[in-house]
């Protein structure tokens, strides 16, 4: 087995190489909706809007999905091959892909069963319902190929080609941008329209990615490769639970938090579709930046995890370190560009009354304002993962969401109401955030002695 640069090339250099892929292909996964809200906003107003939230569940529950597996069998794999054992990384890689395919399909054929109760239960009101049923019995068909692609993308950049994994996602969503206008606007086909473009491009996606079967560069595929395993399974899941959990933690929060701006929002001059319609702008806003963070964090996963299985833990910090310095400035951009134009970002998502523009830009400005370092946790909780400890990395995914969010949106409404549920976001950022620093210091401090001891033995 020839040397991997994983082992010796700089550390900036390869975060730059691998990350710079990863990060458009998550800015690019999570433009799916985006841009879907934003054609729908502007060709069917904002009760389209409110009807994409109300129908986003079903997609952070496809992510959760795709991470649980994709990172699960990218984290095996990487730390396989910085042991030196390709066929295990093989055994990884195939059982993983096999999972994605079960779980996707399981995943269509409950969604669709359940679709009505879904959609009530994730906050749809009156008005908004007819326009999320018809939104998500599309985009529902299209989230087996998604979990297929998405997972498949880790393991493409896990085994050293970050430009393929960033171009699987990149031509599904010009394929979507490019139908969107087409299907709303000219064939005026509405809502349904915007959903039918999206699972067209995921489909697209799909096939880019299945054509890399054959195309691995540091493992050769057995036909026994992709039978599963339930041991395996277990070993997969266990590494990917810790950036699952946060995902289905975030789905939580979407059903409280919509289901709370709903009943908090019916007691103010804005109501309840108002707050429905701003808080999906707000959230898929933030995806953007946190789409950045998750980029940087899976082009560090292989990194990190290679390292680490080949003891090399001053290379290791280094990596955590560099990443969370390029969330920092991306983060501290966002802050800046939420905290002073919020006005013009969210005319961009389409029209609305005055009521409507003054609740998002106080959402905005108040939910997201310590949005600075609310992706500490997340590149923390990646770190756990993929130096094989995966229950820290599941707390850590637990502490923002589960710990400290949803308790502040259930408790504070009680005595500020709507401004509660505001409030409650950035408070949780900041505990989350204190949460990280103590844990990752604590895990760098005995990374640090491993380093030691292993340096006084070898002299």
């Amino acid at each position: 087995m020839t040397d991997n640069p994983l082992e010796y090339e700089k550390i900036p250099k390869l975060l730059k190489d691998f990350a710079v892929p990863s990060i458009m292909a998550a800015l690019v996964s999570s433009l799916y909706n985006i841009v879907d809200q934003i054609f729908i906003g502007q060709g069917v107003g904002y009760l389209g809007n409110a009807a994409t939230n109300v129908s986003y569940p079903f997609s952070t529950i496809c992510l959760a999905i795709s991470l649980l597996i994709g990172i699960g069998s990218a984290s095996r794999f990487s730390l396989y091959l910085g042991k030196k054992k390709p066929e295990l990384a093989a055994r990884a890689a195939g059982n993983g892909i096999s999972l994605m395919v079960i779980f996707g399909l399981a995943y269509v054929v409950i969604g669709e069963s359940l679709l009505p109760q879904l959609l009530k239960l994730f906050g749809a009101t009156k008005d908004v319902f007819p326009f999320a049923r018809q939104y998500a019995s599309v985009t529902l068909l299209g989230m087996p190929f998604l979990i297929v692609t998405t997972g498949m993308s880790n393991l493409i950049r896990a085994d050293g080609s970050p430009r393929y994994s960033m171009a699987c996602m990149m031509i599904g969503a010009i394929a979507n941008t490019i139908l969107d206008p087409i299907f709303i606007f000219i064939l005026h086909w509405g809502i349904f329209g915007a959903a039918l473009a999206t699972i067209l491009g995921q489909i697209l996606s799909f096939f880019i990615a299945a054509r890399y079967l054959w195309h691995f560069q540091t493992i050769h595929f057995q036909k026994s490769s992709f039978q599963p395993r339930v041991k395996e399974s277990l070993k997969t899941c266990s590494m990917g639970i810790s950036s699952s959990v946060n995902q289905i933690a975030i789905t939580f929060v979407q059903i409280i938090l919509y289901n709370s701006l709903t009943y908090y929002g019916a007691q103010t001059v804005y109501g309840s579709d108002i707050p429905l319609a701003a808080c999906g702008i707000v959230m898929k806003t933030n995806a953007i930046i946190l789409a950045i963070v998750v980029g940087i964090s899976q082009g560090a996963q292989p990194i990190i995890g290679f390292n680490y299985g080949a003891e090399h833990y001053s290379r290791v910090r280094k990596a955590y370190l560099l990443a969370i310095k390029w969330n920092l400035i991306v983060s501290a951009t966002g802050f800046c560009l939420l905290q002073c134009f919020p006005q013009y970002i969210i005319s961009l998502f389409g029209d609305g009354d005055k009521l409507y523009l003054e609740f998002s830009v106080l959402f905005m400005r108040i939910f997201l304002f310590m949005v600075l370092v609310n992706g500490v946790q997340l590149l923390s909780s990646s770190f756990f993962t993929a130096i094989g400890k995966p229950m820290k990395g599941a707390f850590l995914a637990l502490t923002r969401q589960v710990f400290f969010l949803i308790p502040l949106i259930l408790l504070l409404p009680l005595w500020f109401g709507i401004m509660g549920v505001l409030f409650a976001g950035p408070i949780a950022d900041f505990m989350a955030f204190i949460m990280s620093v103590v844990l990752v210091s604590r895990e760098l401090r005995k990374q640090r002695i491993l380093s030691q001891e292993k340096n006084s033995s070898e002299q």
